[in-house]
């Protein structure tokens, strides 16, 4: 454990910490991203501690868990703090292990296949607990981190309103400073853990415009729930109302500053965005390893149904998809520490709060990554269960069968952590704001792409199948930065109401960095047992975002009109014809799938 105790950097191999989004016109080396494969001994031997909790405790039980037993729910949260999974990212000096976003993403994506009990989990270790971490005074830091490490208090993150969902800024819960005491009145709705919570962290507004925090503890006059919310999934999690009426909080819970819980509610999301999408992968890889068990040991019409093409399709499909996230999750927490790390440097002998704060500011730089790694996790998890469902055929339809109800759990993670739609936009507005604080020189290069000078699959004269996939992702790049340079260009300040054109830029970020992000990691793993099959999944992946990438192209440009079809010829050689067989790469992807008994990366 000492690695994860005191050492953030052991696995990461940055020169520099990235510059948020900086990738869309920067080079990439295979050197500088973080890949499963080089995680220390340490963080394997803690990511299979996870995933034996998981196994031997949380997975026998999963039915009584469906039923909703708050106790069972406890006792299960306190085996997790006595395995250290509630502490990793809670700081030493108050009970935790201060470790890195790569042990995070390690527990993360172990806690996956433990069904409903992973929300509980990640409610707790992420939006209930790290509020405190970052923004908590010495006090409250010292009198409920040790709790909630250890699993003897369970925290909640009490946001959304009735009437306030994504614009979490439009809560109506009010709060008045009465002597010594916060009154709070209000309702919040669909709160993680509320059923058995000791803390919750409660957004209200003070003076009816200061957006802010307060810690407010279970056993507080005034505070009530609403019964159990009736769920399509996830039904082994507590999630009901919380109610305030007139609810008195000492003046000494206010969580940070009077009007800045902006900056506890973004900042916290942006993680829990992160870590959705790691357990999105986690879930990717259970998955595979599901289907094409399954599809070795069904036979149809003679055969075993594994050997059928339209199988080989789907579980080709969903083992390279399933292959670029894994990447891309394990490439965003490397950068996330190489940046803390130099926060920390930055910040020096500062105290424990001023360094937490850098460390989240650090982390906030990261926006633009943190909005479509989200979108991009939940919805290859989404496909991903699809195939698997569809690979079992009526059997996954019952729920005598591990993927139904894994197929139900899996819709909640496109609303959670604010809806893809709006980290849709999300993405495409926080990269205009880089580059007009100058934080990037997008425009610059986007003037480039579109006046064709953007590098692309043509100007590089390296050879060999991967190469060919690096050419491809590079005109990738030139070709969202012509899109995305002319549709601002159009619309100027309107572009926010072309929201269906913004989604489209956003997707096709999302796509350079998963199809880059797969490239460099089998380009890193050249010579190793596992290279072949890295490279046709790296492959699959990145010629087939090229393909989507076309599509969505060309509806943004049409829409943008005559300044669109100026910049298509561009475009349309950024994005030129790869040439590829898609549907053999896709069958070699199954035969390493089925070669490695299940996800090949594994």
């Amino acid at each position: 454990m000492s690695e994860l105790v005191s050492g953030r950097a052991a696995d990461a191999s940055h020169a520099r910490a990235p510059v948020g989004a900086a990738f869309l016109i920067e080079d990439v080396a295979p050197e500088d991203v973080t890949v499963p494969e080089g995680l220390s001994a340490e963080l394997r031997l803690f990511g299979r501690s996870a995933a034996e909790f998981v196994a031997r405790e949380v997975q026998p039980v999963s039915e009584r868990l469906e039923g909703l037993d708050y106790e069972l729910s406890r006792q299960l949260m306190l085996a997790a703090g006595g395995h250290g999974l509630l502490a990793v990212e809670v700081p030493e000096e108050h009970g935790g292990l201060g470790s890195s976003k790569l042990a995070s993403t390690v527990v993360t994506e172990a806690l996956a296949a433990s069904g409903s009990f992973n929300v509980t989990f990640n409610a707790h270790v992420g939006i209930g607990t790290l509020p405190i971490v970052y923004f908590g005074t010495p006090e409250q830091k010292a009198r409920y981190l040790p709790c909630l490490a250890s699993g003897e208090l369970v925290a909640a993150y009490c946001l959304t309103e009735p009437g306030s969902g994504s614009d979490a800024l439009a809560a109506k819960a009010r709060a008045v400073l009465d002597g010594d005491h916060w009154v709070l009145n209000g309702t919040k709705m669909w709160i993680s853990n509320a059923g058995f919570a000791d803390l919750f962290t409660v957004f209200a507004q003070v003076d009816g415009d200061k957006f802010s925090a307060f810690l407010v503890e279970r056993g507080t006059d005034g505070l009530s729930f609403g019964p159990e919310e009736r769920k399509m999934g996830i039904k082994g999690s507590s999630t009901r109302m919380v109610v305030l009426e007139d609810a008195r909080v000492p003046a000494g819970n206010l969580l940070g500053e009077v009007g800045k819980g902006h900056q506890i509610a973004f900042g916290i999301l942006n993680i829990g965005r992160f870590k959705l999408a790691v357990g999105a992968a986690g879930g990717a890889k259970r998955l595979v390893d599901l289907a094409q068990a399954y599809a070795r040991e069904r036979r149809q019409f003679g055969s075993p149904i594994a050997e059928f093409g339209l199988i080989k399709e789907k579980l080709g499909g969903m083992s390279a998809h399933t292959y670029a996230l894994e990447s891309a999750v394990y490439r965003l927490a490397g950068d996330l520490d190489a940046a803390v790390e130099e926060a920390r440097a930055r910040a020096g002998d500062a105290g424990p709060g001023a360094l937490a704060r850098a460390e989240l500011d650090a982390l906030s730089d990261y926006s633009v990554e943190f909005s479509f790694i989200k979108v991009f996790g939940s919805e290859i998890l989404d496909a991903v269960v699809d195939e698997a469902l569809q690979v079992y055929g009526g059997y996954g339809f019952s729920a005598d069968y591990p993927i139904e109800a894994t197929y139900r759990d899996s819709r909640i993670n496109r609303i959670f952590e604010g809806t893809n739609e709006i980290n849709r936009e999300l993405t495409v507005d926080q990269l205009l704001k880089r580059a007009l604080r100058g934080r990037l020189d997008l425009m610059g290069a986007a003037r480039a792409a579109v006046a064709g000078r953007g590098p692309g699959p043509r100007d590089a004269a390296a050879t060999g199948d991967l190469a060919h996939a690096r050419r491809a992702v590079a005109g990738l790049k030139s070709a969202t930065l012509a899109v995305a340079g002319v549709a601002a260009l159009a619309f100027e300040r309107g572009l926010e109401h072309e929201q269906e054109l913004m989604a489209r830029v956003a997707d096709m970020v999302g796509l350079i960095y998963l199809a880059e992000s797969a490239v460099l990691r089998a380009e890193r793993l050249r010579g190793d047992a596992k290279a072949d099959a890295a490279g046709r999944l790296a492959r699959l992946y990145a010629f087939e975002a090229v393909d989507r990438a076309r599509v969505l192209a060309t509806e943004a440009l049409r829409r943008v009109g005559e300044g669109g079809t100026a910049a298509a010829a561009a475009v349309g050689g950024y994005l030129a014809e790869h040439g590829q067989d898609l549907i053999a790469l896709r069958r070699a992807a199954a035969e390493s799938t089925y070669e490695a008994d299940g996800y090949p990366l594994g």
